[in-house]
């Protein structure tokens, strides 16, 4: 079963849009003042050219050229003033988005990898590559551009209203009037577009998530036959995908017109009314024109901030989904180190998304440095199991605990020291091999590298053209084994105590597993180690084997013991031998 990771409220958006500006108040300060400065140059023009106006009407001829051209002159100052500061608050804005852009991605990839891993394997694969890729890409645009284009766009309305109102308020009150369009249509808009924006996104990670599965499991596609099935669930999540789309198209397509409307009425409404006043004598033709001037400014600001209006929808959809990641997790973490390196299964029960159990009251102690193999036939519950005592699932019943504490509640870096589990998946960063090394042992130097190599029986890594530093994934693609062998090699420099392993060699061909497990065994010398595996040539070297079945521990014992008894396990064992 998979899950939807959470989407934060708006509340939430609010509060970490919020700390992102607090985190670098004196860029924002400044991106304010200058905004405010670029907005306030700005008004001087239109102002000056009234009194041309007035000064022309009121004077005509030869003596009003010398007022004229001071007045222009002024004009082009304040013109100049107004680009040079609007250029520098852009240059600061785009600075603090670049700078808020970062820390977004910072902590979308620290709560990825806090995430516990039970999380990320229920939760599909688009998901959590839609939030990292799409979504933070938008949420860093918006970032970028919204915060110095609508703050400059903000400042110049304020500005503006401010200065038509104050040149004439009834003339300016009839022109801000005629803005009621856009104000009904934005209203009918922002009710609709959260909900149509949050059902984009989610329907574009549904699609990704067909893509990546489709991709990523290709050969079981082309060998089962289910090329035909895939292509209609991507023919689903496509349609999906367009209907969303269209629905925010359609809010678009009814913002858009009426903000375009918008742009006329204001200075029809000036003109009209301005005009009748003037020729009663009661408004100067110059207050007619500045104001005229003024509010077809307007048109500036209020196309800047309706565009940003329709694209903070989609951003603010994109930054609830990256923020809804810290509402995961939250498990209890034990305060407590265990005492010891003795791990305890008490009647242990489990079944997965409130399914039947699949395990039934199981009851085992592992010794520390004891070698343990758990084996058993398919579906018996095995990897179950080594889940569980690795801390990746929690119980649904009874408890798992190492030294007294329950491995689930142990904090991510105290459990890593304690417990790995290395399965049949791994994966190969596109990157050097000694960074794919790192991974587990940052500290490591190049002989401990090449030692851990070297203890998985890994010698393809001194073949490479430049050895540890040859990028893997381009030109030089690991296969299955090599690529197994890298996560064996991550495990000896991790250096934890307990390494459950299950089927960790089951992608190696029968002389390199048993290679590798011979050096395995002289790596884990000293470590307690559980091995869940279908070749019992592993349960045949263990101090103890464990055998599961339908869920149950039926035995355990000693290799030749359980031979011995003629058993489930002695039957396996005849099997194994072709017996």
């Amino acid at each position: 079963m998979t899950t939807t990771l959470p989407v934060a409220t708006g509340a939430q958006v609010r509060r970490a849009a919020w700390a992102d500006v607090r985190a670098d108040r004196g860029a924002f300060v400044a991106l304010l003042a200058l905004n405010a400065l670029a907005a306030a140059a700005g008004l001087v023009g239109p102002w000056l050219l009234g009194r041309v106006v007035d000064a022309v009407e009121s004077s005509p001829g030869p003596a009003v050229l010398g007022e004229v051209d001071r007045l222009a002159l002024l004009i082009l100052v304040a013109t100049l003033g107004q680009v040079v500061l609007a250029r520098q608050a852009l240059h600061v804005g785009y600075r603090f988005g670049e700078r808020a852009a970062a820390r977004v991605r910072e902590r979308l990839l620290d709560r990825v990898l806090a995430l516990p891993a039970s999380v990320v394997e229920r939760t599909p694969a688009g998901d959590l590559i839609a939030r990292g890729t799409t979504d933070t890409a938008v949420v860093a645009t918006a970032l970028r551009r919204a915060a110095p284009e609508v703050l400059v766009a903000v400042v110049q309305a304020v500005f503006l209203v401010t200065a038509v109102l104050v040149l004439d308020p009834l003339i300016g009150a009839c022109g801000l009037a005629c803005l009621v369009v856009v104000a009904l249509a934005l209203r009918w808009y922002l009710r609709r577009a959260r909900v149509a924006y949050l059902a984009e996104a989610d329907a574009g990670a549904r699609l990704a998530d067909v893509v990546a599965s489709t991709a990523g499991g290709a050969r079981t596609v082309e060998a089962l036959g289910l090329a035909r099935r895939r292509e209609q669930a991507a023919e689903d999540a496509v349609d999906c995908s367009r209907r969303a789309r269209l629905r925010t198209l359609w809010l678009r397509s009814v913002l858009f017109p009426a903000v375009d409307v918008s742009h006329v009425l204001p200075v029809v409404g000036v003109l009209a009314v301005g005009g009748a006043l003037y020729f009663d004598g009661v408004a100067s033709l110059g207050t007619v024109v500045a104001a005229a001037v003024y509010l077809r400014q307007l048109a500036g600001p209020l196309d800047t901030l309706m565009l940003w209006v329709d694209q903070l929808q989609s951003a603010g959809a994109a930054y609830a989904r990256v923020e809804g990641l810290a509402a995961v997790g939250g498990e209890r973490r034990a305060s407590d180190a265990p005492a010891d390196d003795r791990i305890e299964v008490a009647g242990v029960r489990y079944a997965y998304d409130g399914g039947p159990d699949v395990l039934h009251g199981i009851d085992l102690v592992v010794r520390p440095g004891e070698r343990v193999a758990v084996v058993g036939p398919s579906g018996a519950g095995k990897s179950t199991l080594g889940r569980l005592l690795a801390g990746v699932d929690r119980p649904t019943g009874g408890r798992v605990s190492v030294g007294g504490v329950p491995v689930a509640d142990l904090a991510p870096e105290r459990l890593r020291r304690q417990v790995v589990l290395v399965t049949q998946d791994h994966h190969v960063f596109r990157a050097t091999v000694r960074e794919n090394l790192l991974v587990a042992g940052p500290d490591a130097g190049d002989a401990e590298l090449r030692a851990a190599l070297a203890a998985v029986g890994a010698t393809w890594a001194d073949e490479l053209p430049d050895g540890l530093d040859t990028e893997l994934g381009g030109a030089h693609r690991l296969d299955g084994g090599q690529a197994q062998q890298l996560s064996l090699a991550r495990v000896v420099l991790a250096d934890p105590h307990t390494v459950v392993l299950d089927e960790a060699t089951a992608l190696l061909d029968p002389t390199t597993a048993r290679n590798t497990e011979r050096a395995l065994a002289a790596v884990l010398e000293g470590r307690t180690v559980i091995a869940i595996a279908h070749r019992l040539q592993t349960a045949h070297s263990a101090d103890r084997v464990v055998v599961l079945e339908e869920g149950r521990l039926i035995e355990q014992g000693a290799h030749d013991d359980l031979v011995g008894r003629d058993g489930v396990y002695a039957a396996l064992w005849r099997s194994w031998h072709g017996d």
